[in-house]
């Protein structure tokens, strides 16, 4: 039977939307800012147990650094994430090699601006009124704090729920309900020299039920995102209240 080449595709990455990389797909963005820190939000969506491994190329004088997104049979795995800073970069290319079989991916980009195109995510306010809203797979809540101090709380009764706060340079990585196993090995992927640098990409851990931090605002904006996989963020929760 001869066989049928399949045609890869260079995508258009610019505005950081969600998007589907089969083998041989390249997205390329080339618009990251000075002194923002982003996240590469990678999930297995190929529903079968093989491992992908993403190349993500963030500068010509640096290897490709490889993520490893774990397989799922379900489409139902965590997150895997890459960080990266635009003071090192400002064009990142995520590509699946063209050997990778049945390999599929669904990635976006996140950051205090990014995504600007929020297609295939849920982009919502966050109020600062203390209730509780969802916080299920694919959310992304954003606040403009004042100059006061706000309480932020993040509940889930099922064990390590992860999300991703950001602002401007940093990130930090909070983990509800945390197993003694604690994060994967290669979860979360750090590139170039600013976001390896002690600060820029922080981890958070409790081992309750939800996890609480006071928060200044200045008039900048923050950002939380979804980490998880879909059956994980179903009990989930986030809420900004002002203090």
């Amino acid at each position: 039977m001869e066989s049928i080449a399949i045609a890869a595709s260079e995508l258009n990455w610019n505005g950081g939307q969600r998007i589907t990389l089969k083998a041989g797909d390249t997205a390329t963005c080339t618009v990251l800012r000075p002194d923002q820190l982003y996240g590469i939000f990678i999930y297995n969506s190929a529903q079968n147990d093989n491992d992908a491994l993403v190349n993500v190329v963030w500068s010509l004088s640096q290897p490709p650094c490889t993520i490893t997104v774990p397989g799922t049979t379900a489409n139902a795995g965590l997150a895997s994430m890459g960080f990266v800073s635009g003071t090192d970069t400002q064009t990142i290319s995520v590509s699946l090699p063209s050997n990778s079989g049945i390999a599929q991916v669904d990635v976006w980009l996140g950051s205090v601006s990014m995504p600007t195109n929020t297609s295939g995510l849920s982009n919502q306010p966050l109020q600062a009124n203390g209730d509780p809203v969802p916080f299920n797979k694919y959310a992304r809540y954003y606040a403009v704090p004042p100059s006061k101090w706000m309480n932020l709380t993040i509940t889930s009764t099922n064990t390590q729920f992860i999300s991703c706060q950001f602002r401007q340079d940093k990130a930090t990585v909070f983990v509800v309900n945390e197993t003694s196993n604690g994060l994967l090995k290669n979860q979360i992927t750090k590139m170039g020299p600013t976001a390896s640098e002690s600060g820029a990409v922080t981890i958070s851990t409790s081992q309750i039920q939800s996890i609480t931090e006071n928060i200044q605002g200045d008039g900048s904006q923050w950002v939380w995102m979804d980490a998880d996989s879909q059956q994980n963020s179903n009990r989930a929760t986030i809420a900004l209240q002002s203090l």
